[in-house]
């Protein structure tokens, strides 16, 4: 569902955010998977609450505007899809490992790679199918 009831997003901050995903990931591949939580728990709430509502982005926020580079504003519901995105992609990966499954590797290896193109370029797949959906079925 389109989401106009909250407020919009700074992109720098969104940016930063990838950033920290990555580094979580990278850090679950590399040092113990049991890192994943926290992506895991920050997808929920922002893909549920919304980036207002979660205790990170705020934080970026203050700390943005003191630097004075907080980037442009974002619509927030392509940016709630990727974040339950997130919350799905990694609660597989922790379900995978906590089987046994060496195939925990594959969503965060794809977390890695989609985080990486949002902090690099700015590129975010799922607003991307987020926005086409929308073309495609538009609400009535």
């Amino acid at each position: 569902m389109l989401r106009f009831d909250v407020p919009q997003v700074w992109s720098n901050g969104i940016r930063w955010e990838a950033f920290v995903t990555f580094l979580l990931c990278c850090v679950a591949l590399t040092v113990t998977p049991w890192v994943l939580v926290l992506p895991m728990g920050k997808g929920a709430v922002r893909g549920v609450l919304g980036h207002h509502r979660c205790p990170s982005p705020l934080l970026w926020k203050r700390l943005f505007t003191k630097a004075g580079i907080l980037g442009m504003k974002e619509d927030a519901g392509p940016k709630m899809f990727a974040a339950k995105i997130l919350f799905f992609a990694s609660s597989v990966s922790m379900a995978l490992y906590s089987i046994g499954s060496p195939l925990w590797k594959v969503p965060c290896i794809a977390l890695i790679v989609f985080s990486t193109l949002e902090w690099a370029v700015s590129f975010c797949a799922a607003c991307r199918v987020y926005g086409a959906w929308y073309r495609r079925f538009p609400p009535a």
